[in-house]
């Protein structure tokens, strides 16, 4: 361990040579108080909170990522060049110690830099906040400066994907449909089932019952909040829609009901209900009563949802800067890999391609759903045929795969909406995203470490 230790404090001293740690501080430190200066909020606090959460934590994690990859590209990569690493490897270390030792410097350095950067949002966070006006302060506590836990009616795709088979049966008992058509024909019939249940006509109602599970024992006397999103089948005149809610414990005496509310479609809407509404098994029943004269329909992901109180604001934010770590962590073992085998400037070309990839995930999603690669080959009748296709698919699943491992955790959105960051979230994405993905890269970088050549004759004429 001593040696490991070694290498991340001459990591260190390299980061501090050239300058990086002085230049990523002072841009993050622009970032951070530069940004609510120049952009302002429109007072309210949703805007308030875009601002100073949202742009923020977003320019401090695409300044440290992009960093993070430049340094581990180039601490590993420039020694190798420069022939500075034979003079480390003669000595009584192995090699993965000193790949260890560099990856272990890069992230004790992201640390410091979160930990800085971190510390002067929540500083900026607590002071603008007392500039807002009094009820909008009084949102920022309840709805942001919060963690707030989620509860949501559970979905079945083992349901939907045997209503969709049956109907499918019986479509084709009726009308025949050739191969090449049937996926195209089955993503349709899912649609239709899905729609099914997120649909409510003219003068009808839709009941949510959300398990509020453990959090009932600790909710008692406290008020929860809905929060509600649909989509309009038509557009109404005034832009908005009438909405009549239920909430409570049917044929009881245990029920609220809400005044008509004016809501508009395709936005989230947040609302306080009060407490104790549930049953004793932590049962909530939530009918919603559609008095338009159109269909509305509550998308199954995040129609309906139940917020609850659950822990403070630090506590959280300290949780989200931890799945922050995480990335980077990531992000370091990945460049060490491609210094691993590479040159620096082409490691780093290939780190940057990679963290492309990533984020263009939805696009490989959007292939994947489609079965082809190329556009317009629906209608050619040659989805999944083609021999791009049957290569480029599965390969595609592939790379999705490890991506959600890493994507699925969103620390910014979480807490710019007042969300609750558990301590198991943090550490399922630690072992998601820094052992299991990061430990993945860690391995192929060292064995490539261990396979190179280091007494190779590098520079000369």
């Amino acid at each position: 361990m001593q040696r490991i230790l070694t290498i991340a404090w001459l990591t260190w001293k390299a980061a501090l040579r050239f300058k990086l740690f002085l230049v990523i501080g002072v841009l993050l430190i622009v970032a951070v108080i530069g940004l609510p200066l120049v952009i302002r909020d429109d007072g309210t606090a949703q805007g308030f909170t875009q601002i100073i959460l949202t742009y923020t934590l977003s320019a401090i994690t695409a300044l440290l990522g992009l960093s993070t990859l430049w340094l581990a590209c180039g601490t590993l990569a420039r020694d190798i060049e420069e022939c500075q690493i034979q003079v480390v490897a003669t000595k009584p270390i192995a090699r993965w110690q000193i790949w260890l030792g560099k990856w272990l410097g890069i992230v004790s350095l992201n640390a410091v830099l979160l930990a800085l950067s971190g510390g002067c949002v929540l500083g900026l966070l607590q002071w603008r906040a007392g500039k807002l006006p009094a009820s909008e302060q009084q949102i920022l506590r309840e709805q942001v400066l919060v963690a707030r836990g989620s509860a949501k009616e559970p979905v079945n795709p083992a349901e939907i994907e045997t209503d969709t088979e049956s109907a499918l049966q019986e479509r084709l008992k009726s009308s025949p449909v050739e191969s090449v058509n049937l996926p195209e024909v089955r993503r349709q019939i899912r649609e239709q089932v899905k729609a099914a249940l997120q649909i409510v006509p003219p003068s009808y109602q839709r009941v949510w019952q959300i398990d509020l599970g453990f959090a009932k024992n600790y909710l008692a006397g406290k008020p929860l909040q809905l929060r509600v999103k649909f989509n309009a089948a038509q557009k109404s005149a005034s832009g908005t829609f009438a909405a009549v809610w239920q909430v409570g414990v049917p044929q009881t005496t245990k029920l609220w009901q809400s005044d008509p509310m004016s809501l508009a479609p395709d936005t989230f809407h947040e609302f306080i209900i009060p407490p104790d509404l549930f049953d004793a098994k932590g049962l909530l029943t939530i009918t919603f009563i559609n008095p338009n004269p159109t269909a509305l329909l509550f998308p199954l992901d995040d129609g309906m949802e139940v917020l609850y109180p659950e822990g403070g604001f630090a506590l959280n934010f300290a949780r989200g800067l931890g799945i922050i770590f995480c990335w980077m962590a990531l992000l370091a073992a990945l460049g060490l890999m491609a210094a691993s085998f590479l040159s620096f400037p082409v490691a780093t070309f290939f780190a940057l391609a990679m963290l492309l990839v990533a984020v263009s995930s939805g696009t490989l999603a959007e292939s994947v759903e489609s079965g082809s690669v190329a556009a317009g080959n629906e209608e050619k009748g040659i989805v999944g045929h083609s021999a791009a296709d049957i290569v480029l698919i599965p390969a595609f699943k592939g790379v999705l795969a490890v991506v959600s491992l890493v994507k699925n955790y969103s620390p910014i959105d979480s807490l710019s909406s007042g969300r609750s960051i558990t301590w198991s979230e943090l550490g399922s994405a630690f072992a998601q995203i820094v052992l299991l993905v990061g430990g993945f890269c860690a391995v192929v970088g060292i064995y490539f470490f261990n396979r190179r050549e280091l007494a190779t004759a590098q520079g000369t004429q």
